[in-house]
């Protein structure tokens, strides 16, 4: 458990330094993302880019238990 969160801590931290590269692609605009505003409410629903963020970071578990286990 502790090795897994030291790597989940090093994934964020890296995501985090390379955020202004990774928004280049578009994540959180895609078609099925949804955003509404109305007088006094703004409503953001990232539904498709959670779907690929799930996807993206579930493969990349399912590699990591493979090749650690």
């Amino acid at each position: 458990m502790q090795r897994f969160l030291i790597v989940a801590g090093l994934v964020a931290l890296v995501l985090g330094l390379l955020w202004p590269w990774l928004s280049r692609l578009g994540l959180g605009r895609l078609p099925g993302d949804f955003h509404v505003e109305r007088d006094g409410l703004a409503l953001y629903f990232p539904l498709t880019t959670s779907l690929i963020v799930s996807g993206v970071v579930t493969l990349i578990v399912w590699l990591i238990r493979r090749w650690l286990w």
